[in-house]
């Protein structure tokens, strides 16, 4: 599968995040670090749920965006990192397409995941004797496999809509990464219909799992203020503060990026380190700041950790 062009080329050149040489190693460093602070805080999330004592729905959730996260920040930030060491920053025609639909993959399957974590959140504090009975394994699985199923279905469906562009002899895009919306305008083909059905997807992925989203959060926060107890309440909006702040940063960086129409300018750059190269570092950092749980099953993986290089 290769993009039709008018030239012999097959890559596309990237400008990165700057044209000055100088501010490159500086650069390599800062996101080196941003990387490394990643892989470190998406590993122990993962690492954590050999605990016994977290064999819950909910962490179950939680370790499928960790993974994803993992693999988000790998398609993108390494292949940014490679290129602020080299002269040549360029990326194949295949490699392009391979980046877009790694990134929609993991980005509308971790979009999928926020809602079934939501209605988690909201079968955990509005039906709490039941919680066992409505989260059964065999739904979780199911859930966690349908949202692979349709962000699957929904990368594919974004990868064909660049096989068929025409492109002239001006193959940069000002990018530091493979994003469909700074193709297009390097197109010479007719990319309305294109344009149409990429804001027709993330507006029907975006929506569509937002709404889950936001009608757990009603029921949720009805029955909280429902509650005669301030240490429900409390514990109530402990539960769900974190998912919610992932939710905020996610789909507030990501829809802006595909919803806006591309402008070359610095705000299409800083959406896109939002989502992700921020998110996938902030994420265990959320996740795991407000809850004892996973701060206690750290901790014991670290003292087990730290006996075994004792011995």
């Amino acid at each position: 599968m290769v993009l039709r062009n008018h030239t012999t080329n097959s890559e596309f050149v990237l400008t990165g995040l700057s044209d000055d040489p100088h501010v490159h190693p500086l650069l390599f460093v800062l996101f080196l670090g941003i990387y490394l602070l990643t892989l470190m805080g998406n590993l122990t999330l993962l690492l954590i749920r050999a605990d016994s004592r977290l064999h819950t729905p909910m962490y179950f959730f939680l370790s499928n965006p960790s993974f994803l996260d993992l693999c988000f920040s790998s398609v993108t930030v390494s292949k940014l990192l490679k290129d602020l060491l080299s002269e040549k920053k360029t990326i194949s025609v295949e490699g392009c397409l391979a980046q877009v639909f790694f990134v929609f993959l993991t980005a509308g399957n971790e979009a999928c995941l926020l809602s079934v974590m939501a209605y988690d959140c909201y079968a955990a504090i509005c039906h709490p004797l039941l919680y066992g009975q409505v989260m059964s394994n065999q739904l979780c699985v199911r859930l966690v496999w349908g949202s692979w199923s349709l962000a699957s279905l929904n990368a594919l469906v974004i990868v064909l809509l660049g096989v068929d562009l025409n492109f002239s002899d001006a193959h940069t895009t000002h990018h530091y990464t493979c994003e469909l919306p700074s193709l297009f305008p390097l197109s010479c083909s007719d990319v309305s219909m294109n344009v149409s059905i990429l804001s027709f997807s993330t507006v029907l992925l975006g929506l569509g799992n937002f709404l889950p989203i936001f009608l757990s959060y009603a029921r949720i926060i009805h029955n909280t203020l429902s509650m005669s107890s301030t240490a429900g309440r409390s514990k109530a909006f402990s539960t769900c503060s974190s998912h919610l702040m992932a939710v905020i940063l996610f789909f507030g960086s990501g829809l802006i990026r595909y919803l806006m129409p591309p402008s070359g300018s610095s705000l299409d750059l800083l959406s896109s380190l939002q989502y992700s190269v921020i998110t996938p570092m902030l994420n265990p950092l959320i996740y795991s700041l407000k809850n004892k749980e996973v701060k206690t099953a750290v901790r014991r993986s670290l003292e087990k950790y730290l006996q075994y290089l004792r011995w």
